[in-house]
């Protein structure tokens, strides 16, 4: 009999055993790679916030526990504006409201003139108009949820705009929202004279790294923010989430493994007498652990696999949930896949390595003895 026949029929000798530990593995994985998906889609997000207007980097308060309750004011903005190196800037003003099913859209409340410097691709319609206080440009993702079309309304907290074009941009927050004056966002966020981020584009030729630098330097109070990395900076949520994927990934990896190692005992004790022939017709030490080790890294891979579709359906079944397709798109990459596996393969390990050792410490004679 080969090899990996042997190791597969070990595992089919207990069916049940074997499917139920496969299924608690696959739970643990889902939630990893669910989570891990979601995780992505909010980085993603983060990553195109960083971004509005083609900007090459954003400024922020400092320390904010969140994006939305960062506060830079029109002083701190106009010194942003004429630091040297700088070509233009976009100052936005973010304000999270209710509108229609959605409990999360986003005004990007902006200046007619700086937003004509750094327009959103329109699909239709035309740009804001110096002077219009209640005009809106709405996304693309927005207009068709709201049904609204140019030269229709949307109310935002009570107050009509009107819009007059379409945009599409590609970001699920910036086409998921809409851009609005920014005196009139000032007014609905009740925040006056003050907006949550400056987006900076530096002169042709300059280092935007040594601008951003510059710039947080001269302004002590504020951040520049031009990776994911710096975005933590800026929002604490972004740290909470990665340790809570990290934590998540270690509790699957000691919750399997337990499941793991109680089945490989399971069935190391149950074939007591088998290890004891195979040991007395020449079995060495080092093939009896690779058969231990090869029966928990095939049913771990299994379980792997099923938690990635798993995991793949949660996250999708998630992004369905109206108050959440407006904002979150999972994402799926390569890195994600990658530590999913690993966390199988860490399992197989960790949940073979005891049984592994107590059936090498096996004695043929002893073990023959067994009933």
């Amino acid at each position: 009999m080969r090899f990996s026949t042997l190791v597969l029929k070990n595992l089919v000798r207990q069916r049940v055993r074997t499917l139920l530990t496969i299924l608690g593995i696959g739970v643990g994985i889902t939630t990893v790679v669910a989570l891990g998906a979601i995780t992505g889609g909010l980085k993603a997000m983060a990553s195109d916030l960083m971004r509005v207007g083609g900007a090459d980097f954003m400024v922020a308060q400092k320390g904010a526990s969140d994006l939305s309750f960062s506060t830079v004011s029109e002083a701190e903005e106009r010194a942003v504006r004429e630091t040297p190196g700088v070509e233009q800037t976009l100052g936005v003003l973010l304000h999270y409201s209710r509108v229609g099913s959605n409990p999360f859209f986003v005004t990007f409340g902006v200046r007619a003139e700086e937003l004509r410097a750094s327009p959103p691709a329109l699909v239709e319609g035309r740009l804001l108009a110096a002077g219009a206080p209640r005009e809106a440009l709405l996304g693309s993702d927005a207009s068709t949820r709201l049904a609204a079309t140019v030269g229709g309304t949307v109310t935002i907290e009570e107050t009509d705009f009107r819009v007059v074009g379409i945009y599409r941009t590609g970001s699920v927050a910036e086409d998921g929202g809409a851009y609005a004056p920014l005196d009139t966002v000032q007014r609905l966020a009740r925040k006056r004279d003050a907006v949550t981020a400056v987006y900076v584009t530096a002169e042709p030729g300059a280092d935007a790294a040594a601008l951003a630098g510059r710039i947080e330097e001269e302004n002590p109070e504020l951040t520049s923010v031009s990776t994911l990395g710096d975005y933590g900076d800026v929002d604490q949520g972004m740290k909470f989430l990665d340790a809570g994927n990290v934590a998540i990934s270690v509790l699957a990896v000691l919750l399997g493994g337990i499941g793991v190692m109680n089945t490989m005992i399971m069935s190391v004790f149950e074939r007591t007498r088998e290890i004891g022939i195979l040991r007395a017709v020449g079995w060495s030490g080092r093939r009896i652990v690779r058969m231990v080790l090869g029966e928990s890294l095939l049913l771990c891979l299994v379980a792997g696999v099923l938690g990635l579709g798993l995991g793949w359906l949660a996250a999708q079944a998630v992004a369905q949930i109206p108050s959440v397709e407006s904002f979150l798109r999972p994402e799926f990459s390569s890195e994600l896949v990658l530590r999913a596996l690993l966390v199988a393969v860490g399992v197989a390990l960790a949940g073979a390595a005891y049984p592994a050792v107590r059936a090498v410490r096996l004695l043929p004679v002893e073990a023959l003895r067994h009933e």
